[in-house]
């Protein structure tokens, strides 16, 4: 068994991955930058379905990508998401990532009220006085919350990835994002998740870098 495994140098293993997903998809009519966040959630999850139920709303990976580059910061909806996320690489441009799902003002105020942390979340995420990004992996409740602030006048976020997963008002929330102006990145259907969330964050990140050099 073990003389049938290719040897791949650590340094290669990333490369030798995308070219195997490259040569699985095929030809795509996906384009630049739309592509590089398609392959990055594939090569996160080995799920070639994101390739079909991705959606982008006009210019959303542009925007954000021009986001990040001014500094924007970005809010997840949980600790998983932010762990993902290469804050090294986001610190080079001035953006942090914020998660208040672990703050207990957060837990007392979603309790008084009775609804999610998550939805409180979104609420001080809206509260940030800069550019912000939201990265909803996790939490149909928060995207839900967020297209109600963003109804509101609220929020303006510079980009909304909603990619919660499950089946309890998934993929209610993610038609109702879609209903808005955008910017956003939505997953259609019950999948999705934090590393989803993350891959696509970082795929604009790394997009960035690349354009630059």
């Amino acid at each position: 068994m073990l003389e049938e495994i290719e040897i791949v140098k650590p340094g290669d293993i990333e490369a030798r991955s995308m070219a195997i997903i490259d040569e699985i998809m095929g030809r795509t009519e996906w384009r630049e930058p739309e592509l590089s966040v398609v392959r990055r959630c594939i090569h996160t999850s080995a799920d070639f379905d994101y390739s079909e139920n991705l959606r982008f709303s006009e210019g959303a990976c542009e925007k954000a990508i021009a986001a990040l580059k001014n500094g924007a910061d970005i809010v997840t909806d949980t600790r998983m998401a932010m762990s993902g996320i290469n804050k090294k690489r986001l610190a080079e441009y001035g953006g942090r990532v914020h998660c208040f799902i672990d703050d207990e003002t957060v837990a007392a105020e979603a309790k008084a009220r009775g609804v999610t942390r998550s939805s409180i979340c979104m609420e001080r995420g809206a509260g940030i006085l800069k550019p912000v990004i939201f990265a909803i992996g996790n939490a149909p409740t928060a995207l839900i919350r967020l297209y109600e602030l963003i109804e509101e006048g609220r929020v303006r976020p510079e980009l909304v990835i909603g990619v919660p997963v499950g089946f309890v008002n998934v993929v209610e929330s993610k038609k109702l994002m879609m209903k808005t102006p955008g910017p956003w990145i939505v997953a259609e259907g019950r999948k999705g998740g934090s590393n989803i969330a993350a891959a696509i964050c970082n795929a604009l990140l790394y997009y960035k870098k690349k354009v630059e050099s």
